[in-house]
């Protein structure tokens, strides 16, 4: 017998462990893990000598091609190859009326998500998609339950912006997802405090972009997840919190937590590595809602990620150029910064060569605890049987961040001259080279639309 693919001498990475052992795969399947004498011969053979192997990384939290990205599959998709990102997970938006909505009339959940499928044909990496709530229409819980079975099993809403909802609507969403044992995933941040803290600063004329996170404080952000939390909790739903940033939110959603059955959380790549000076030294260009905060909040998020009560490292995706972002005071122009191409490196130097954390941690927060939580049981393992997603990884190369290597349609970097230890050698999707030495080699439309499950949280 023989088998497609065999990666070997490099060390095996699970959630739990790891090894020296070799990796076999076939028809697009790991079929086999352990030493490479007792596996079957394979046809090509790839050498992972001196390298980590890993599985792919999943990111449950990418924009693309919406009303904040100007991704395209196609580069998103480039860039999350380049980095290891195997499986992302992007939004089917709910089109929303608005003084800035891109959308020339409102539309239905289910014509956002036929409209972000189509972009199989573009992507490079496999996807899945949330639904996005951005209005309070009645119409949308008729469609939810078709939606969670057509593999969209999680829901995200806003508390801010012109397209937030209120807590009441959030209570009703909460509710109809609790039926149908899907996932809120929610955007805290109180908007009333928000937009009375800008209005302050706007008229008192603080443009500086060091003034920007005085708008969105931690207090608004934990006042905001805290009553999320609660609606959610008393339906008896799911519960997601995205883009936790500071020592007060966590602490607002650990109070609600207890065994974790009901209650996740998620921070960014660049809420664990960098401090709010980077408003002082890179301007508008890290504009991201909410803010990247204290020294004190990083600590928290390491603090509250080997704890559980954060369970993913995701990067918030969004890609904008630096026209639009420089050169004016920080309330004007796009949030958002872009990230998927270097999470894993960037994440990895931080959370293993500084901190001393383990690789088995590093798979835990990237790949399989997102995957368990958003129901892709086989992405983010390399179990026998699940899909070949592999990372090969080289633990010891130094190298200096660029954006002159982006991928992404992004013309800038928040990590720009950040040297990091650590570089993604090859990406397989599937059994699939799709990325190797920094190159793009796969062939647009090997992703895949992912219908994922309505995730299990018991374990």
């Amino acid at each position: 017998m023989t088998v497609d693919t065999i990666l070997a001498g490099g060390t095996v990475v699970t959630d739990s462990r790891t090894l020296d052992a070799a990796v076999a795969v076939d028809e697009g399947r790991i079929v086999g893990v352990g030493d490479e004498d007792a596996l079957p011969a394979g046809r090509n053979r790839i050498d992972a000598t001196g390298q980590v192997v890993m599985p792919g990384v999943v990111d449950p939290h990418v924009h693309v091609d919406d009303h904040v990205s100007i991704d395209t599959y196609r580069t998103v998709s480039s860039a999350a190859a380049l980095g290891g990102v195997t499986t992302f997970i992007d939004f089917a938006w709910q089109a929303y009326e608005g003084a800035d909505s891109p959308w020339d009339e409102p539309a239905t959940l289910s014509e956002g998500l036929e409209r972000k499928r189509a972009n199989q044909e573009q992507a490079l990496v496999d996807f899945g998609l949330h639904g996005g709530i951005l209005r309070e229409d009645d119409a949308v819980f008729e469609e939810i339950p078709a939606l969670v079975d057509d593999g969209v099993t999680s829901f995200k809403m806003y508390t801010a912006y012109e397209f937030g909802v209120s807590n009441g609507f959030l209570k009703r969403v909460f509710d109809r997802l609790a039926e149908h044992d899907a996932v809120g995933v929610v955007h805290s941040e109180d908007d009333s405090v928000c937009r009375a803290l800008t209005a302050e600063l706007r008229a008192a004329g603080e443009d500086a972009p060091e003034t920007y996170p005085q708008s969105r404080p931690d207090y608004a952000e934990a006042m905001a997840a805290s009553d999320a939390v609660t609606l959610a909790t008393e339906a008896g739903a799911k519960y997601y919190g995205i883009h936790t940033t500071c020592r007060a939110a966590a602490d607002a959603l650990a109070r609600h937590r207890e065994d974790g059955s009901r209650v996740r959380a998620e921070t960014c790549t660049h809420y664990t590595t960098l401090d709010d000076s980077v408003y002082a030294e890179l301007g508008n260009l890290p504009k991201i809602a909410p803010p990247i905060r204290k020294e004190d909040d990083v600590e928290a998020m390491f603090e509250y990620l080997r704890r559980g009560v954060l369970s993913v490292v995701s990067t918030d995706h969004v890609a904008s150029k630096r026209a639009d972002k420089v050169d004016r005071p920080w309330w004007e122009g796009p949030f958002g910064a872009n990230g998927v191409q270097v999470s894993l490196p960037v994440f990895h130097d931080e959370a293993v060569n500084e901190r001393g954390l383990s690789y088995p941690f590093l798979v835990r927060v990237m790949c399989s605890n997102p995957a368990e939580t958003f129901g892709l049981p086989n992405k983010g393992t390399l179990e026998p049987g699940t899909d070949a997603d592999i990372v090969l990884f080289d633990p010891d190369e130094t190298y200096t961040i660029s954006a002159d290597a982006n991928a992404s349609k992004a013309d800038y970097s928040i990590y720009e001259g950040r040297e990091v230890t650590g570089r993604v050698t090859k990406t397989l999707v599937r059994g699939e080279v799709v990325a190797a030495d920094g190159e793009v080699v796969g062939d647009p439309g090997h992703g895949r639309f992912v219908e994922r499950e309505r995730p299990d949280w018991s374990a």
